[in-house]
């Protein structure tokens, strides 16, 4: 039953981090903005959920860990800024003396923030290899700088005549990190060190884009950082900004079709679900002059109908999903991590030395044995306690998964789905106790895992991916998929048409207000507090 029609100026498709981002924009210069979201919480994967009983209760972020670009200056920096909530929305340093561990058999170097020091100490570790090891570094600076100065998602064409501004853009533009390691012959082990933050990408270094490589690796090396106030809190300051505006976040309600009009996106249509998005029986049909997906561009295209894109937008939408992760929460009771090393920091850690043969082994074959990892303490990140009892600490370990596997056991055997979860944390904790902290299981006091289906059912993510579209040269830089639709009243503005991360998905949402504006804040002197309210221009 449909209940009625609602108008507004600016409608977003799903709450997440680049939608929100760009609605808080919009609605702080003065439009009208609704947003639509099938879930009981905003944020997309910058969501936080609870578990425990009322007087025991334990709180995760979905996804995120830790950030970059938050420094002074910097995007997310700019944004909050341009919000008024740079103050209010504020970070926690990691170590700079080395905000990840990376740890493999026979070989351990944590990374600093400063590139001569970890020219030294890798090249302490291969003293043979220290001019190339310096080359590599050198040039993936140098690639960072230009891709930090490129103007948006740029076309190959205005690439080429700027050529010699962008010749490293231009050069490695289809490289894979692995090509990237062979050119400059690292030693094996070397290549792991610097590759053991796959988890990030959940990409094996033959598969990962070198761009994408270099954008999150030279962005922690500026400054990697956690939400004072954990996750909750960011995503919380920003449904603020757009109430305190006049707009509205609207949760449980889940887009079932787009109304157009000839190649002119009027808006959407949406069912209203309960906490399980299971439908009630009524849906609402909301009217705008903009149109913007934070959901899946596929999905949106799906529904509107393939034909009605352009070619080249057609093109860019036949991209691969990325691959999707097993979480572990955790909780540890009476065991204080600090004493085992831990910090303000994380920990990497592979059983198999070559990270494409272990990527292959799990995400391909579904083997865990030689397993390869993250694991976090957000607990130790931040002073503010809120998201736990006195007296523990968080605990997330990280791994990739593949989706059909996962889906076809909890179609099958939720018995056997389950067991294979525990399969996997118990090859996690296992190192854990041997490598870092003895005991650990014994000091376990909660614990909740999630599997790629998992992503699927609370996040609505296409075969439970990570990151949209997959972090591989095609993918990556030019051509691929933008804002731009091709249909009038219809803007793209998701990880899979921008950049996935926290820094990458705020960006996302800052362009395109950007784009639609002509308030051009990212770059030029830091803004200030008074913020201008520029004119729409036509779309």
């Amino acid at each position: 039953m449909r209940t009625g029609v609602s108008m507004t100026s600016v409608l977003i498709v799903g709450s997440g981090l680049a939608g929100l981002s760009f609605g808080a924009l919009m609605a702080q210069s003065g439009r009208q903005v609704k947003v639509l979201d099938a879930h009981y919480h905003p944020g997309g994967y910058g969501h936080s959920f609870e578990f425990g009983k009322p007087a025991r209760k334990f709180k995760y972020n979905a996804q995120f860990h830790y950030v970059w670009n938050c420094g002074e200056g910097r995007t997310v920096n700019r944004f909050l800024r341009r919000l008024g909530l740079e103050a209010e929305v504020s970070f926690e340093s990691y170590d700079k003396q080395g905000f990840d561990r990376m740890r493999m058999p026979g070989y351990a170097v944590d990374i600093p923030g400063d590139w001569e020091e970890l020219h030294a100490r890798l090249a302490r570790l291969f003293p043979e290899a220290s001019k190339r090891i310096r080359a590599f570094l050198s040039e993936t600076r140098a690639l960072a700088d230009e891709l930090d100065n490129l103007p948006g998602l740029i076309s190959p064409l205005r690439m080429l005549l700027r050529y010699f501004r962008f010749r490293r853009v231009i050069k490695w533009r289809k490289a894979t990190l692995q090509q990237v390691f062979d050119h400059f012959k690292l030693p094996p082990a070397a290549q792991t060190l610097l590759g053991l933050q796959w988890p990030d990408f959940l990409e094996p270094p033959a598969e990962l884009s070198f761009f994408a490589w270099t954008m999150l690796f030279a962005g922690y090396m500026r400054g990697a950082y956690y939400p004072t106030h954990h996750f909750e809190h960011v995503i919380d300051s920003l449904v603020k900004v757009i109430e305190d505006h006049g707009g509205e976040v609207c949760l449980r309600r889940r887009v079932s079709g787009f109304l157009r009009e000839g190649t002119r996106i009027l808006g959407a249509v949406a069912e209203v679900v309960d906490d399980g998005c299971a439908p009630t029986g009524e849906s609402e049909e909301y009217r705008a002059d903009m149109t913007v997906c934070n959901m899946d561009p596929q999905r949106a295209a799906q529904m509107i109908g393939l034909e009605h894109f352009s070619k080249d937008v057609r093109r860019c939408l036949e991209y691969e999903y990325s691959a999707s992760n097993f979480m572990a929460y955790l909780a540890v009771e009476g065991l204080d991590l600090r004493e085992h090393g831990f910090g303000k920091s994380n920990l990497f850690h592979t059983e198999e030395p070559d990270l494409n043969r272990a990527f292959e082994a799990m995400y391909k074959r579904g083997d865990y044995q030689k397993i390869s990892f993250a694991m976090c303490v957000p607990s130790l990140l931040t002073p503010m306690a809120g998201d736990r009892p006195e007296g523990t600490q968080l605990v997330e370990l990280l791994t990739v998964a593949e989706y059909g596997s996962f889906q076809q056991l909890r179609g099958e055997s939720r018995a056997e789905y389950n067991r294979k979860k525990r399969a996997i944390l118990d090859k996690m904790l296992d190192v854990v106790e041997r490598d870092y902290v003895p005991g650990f299981r014994d000091a376990l006091c909660f614990k909740i895992t999630g599997s790629p289906t998992t992503n699927e059912r609370y996040c609505l993510s296409p075969r439970g991916n990570s990151y949209g579209s997959r972090l591989i040269p095609r993918y990556i830089g030019p051509g691929r998929l933008t804002h731009h639709s091709s249909l009038q009243g219809l803007h793209f503005c998701n990880a899979s048409a921008g950049f996935p991360g926290f820094a990458g998905t705020v960006w996302t949402g800052c362009n395109l207000y950007e784009h639609l504006t002509g308030d051009h804040f990212l770059r030029g002197p830091l803004p200030g507090r008074l913020v201008p309210k520029p004119a729409v221009r036509s779309v």
